[in-house]
């Protein structure tokens, strides 16, 4: 191909933050600002419930850095070969620290491994030293932390913060704007010290959310004095979605091992604080998840049948109060997940609660408006090929599973050979929950005419 008929690679998307004490005001057209202050806001009270000592710098730099790369991330929409170049900008207090070859070299890694894009970053000398005020007292736990969980209102959350000890050891970081009210049942929790605001959400697959949870999560930890972090995601969520990337989409690490051990790499080499993502969960199905949880003296289905999965907040799920879809990925892997337990939550739980109709359009009667039920129907159907494909996998021979066992195994320091028996089983037990799940719902549900068709396979 003549070198003439190539097109130049796309420009970089040019992020750069500013502070709100700074009197500079970028005027180039090809640069985007986020103020602190403004689209950047923090919240210093919630860092004073941490530790007697207080947030110090890195940790503070470490959350303008979060929300910068979710404004980025967020800010551009993705062009069809899916990855961007972003370079950010980012003021940092210890600005040496960030220099270090290292440290932007592993901060780029876990990134680009997480989100596909390629990061380029600019540090700059912060001008405001003192960024979060004056220091409250924080509160002093009664009992030492021993571990801590990167907690959300859903199921695998509430199960294994109680499965993997006692509720005073647990440190839950809630990473939320907002704190929330906790509901019975549930341990303490912390919530994220900052929020990104004011930017246009053109983009939606905003993958650096891993980034950030994993974040919050390691600087709660250190500040509390824990060393191991655990993930309560299980095997179906953790893996399943680089096992079965949708079709030309690059496949979503948020709670694959491989992501974990490069953000070990980060904040070891950016703070030197030796913590660890611990996955106990990981080849065990979510059904797996909450039998061991209703197993644990005091454990009801009350415990789990308040949590919430559905990620949708649409005026589809906020009419006459705020109801879970009933039919996206994750509703769908919950109420499989639910029946494996035998666990039938009430009817109104669900905006479309009947998964027994033999019409789509009878099961979403519900939902006034055309353009919302076309996304719903889309969101659901993407599942139910997504699950059903998982089921396929069990019975695909050990060549197809190798190179997912063979990353898996490294990952967690585990034995090709173990790490693919492991897979095996957890795609086995997999299949009888989703088998069974479909023949709850009868021959002529609308679910069976979604299972053929669509395409999932590594990123191309």
């Amino acid at each position: 191909m003549s070198t003439h008929s190539m097109k130049p690679p796309p420009p970089d998307k040019r992020l750069q933050v500013i502070e709100s004490c700074s009197s500079d005001r970028i005027s180039k057209e090809d640069v985007v600002t986020a103020e602190i202050g403004r689209q950047i806001i923090f919240d210093a009270r919630v860092l004073d419930t941490f530790d007697v000592k207080g947030c110090q710098p890195f940790h503070y730099d470490l959350l303008v850095v979060c929300a910068a790369v979710e404004f980025a991330d967020r800010h551009w929409k993705r062009p069809q070969s899916w990855s961007r170049t972003l370079h950010v900008t980012v003021p940092v207090i210890d600005i040496d620290l960030w220099q270090k070859p290292n440290v932007l070299k592993s901060l780029r890694s876990v990134l680009q491994h997480l989100t596909g894009d390629t990061w380029k970053f600019t540090f700059v000398r912060a001008k405001n030293l003192s960024p979060i005020g004056l220091r409250q007292i924080p509160l002093d736990f009664a009992k030492t932390k021993t571990f801590a969980v990167a907690y959300s209102d859903g199921l695998d959350s509430r199960a294994v913060s109680a499965l993997s000890g006692d509720k005073d050891e647990v440190l839950c970081v809630r990473v939320a704007n907002k704190r929330q009210r906790r509901k019975k049942g549930e341990t303490y929790f912390f919530q994220i010290p900052f929020k990104v605001d004011c930017y246009r959400s053109n983009e939606s697959s905003f993958r650096s959310r891993g980034f950030k949870f994993a974040a919050v999560a390691a600087t709660a930890a250190q500040l509390s004095g824990v060393k191991c972090i655990i993930v309560p995601e299980s095997g179906q969520g953790a893996l399943g979605p680089v096992l079965l990337p949708l079709h030309r989409i690059y496949p979503d690490y948020r709670n694959h091992p491989t992501f974990f051990r490069k953000m070990e790499q980060f904040v070891g080499a950016a703070n030197g604080y030796q913590a660890w993502f611990e996955q106990p969960r990981l080849w065990f199905t979510k059904g797996q998840t909450l039998r061991a949880f209703l197993d644990l003296p005091g454990k009801t289905a009350v415990g789990l049948t308040n949590t919430r999965s559905c990620w949708q907040t649409r005026r589809v799920v906020n009419k006459n109060g705020r109801k879970q879809c009933g039919i996206c990925a994750a509703c769908l892997l919950r109420r499989l997940s639910l029946h494996a337990v035998n666990i039938l939550e009430a009817p109104d739980t669900y905006v479309v609660s009947d998964l027994t109709a033999p019409d789509v359009n009878e099961a979403l009667k519900v939902i006034s408006g055309r353009s919302d039920r076309d996304i719903m129907v889309e969101y659901g159907s993407v599942g139910v090929r997504h699950f059903e494909h998982l089921a396929d996998m069990a019975s695909r021979p050990d060549d197809y599973l190798r190179v997912h066992a063979s990353e898996i195994a490294s990952a967690i320091g585990e034995r090709y050979e173990d790490a693919l028996g492991n897979l095996r089983s957890l795609l086995l037990r997999h299949t009888e929950e989703w088998r069974a799940f479909l023949s709850a719902q009868g021959e002529e549900s609308f679910l069976r005419s979604w299972m053929d068709g669509g395409r999932h396979g590594r990123f191309e």
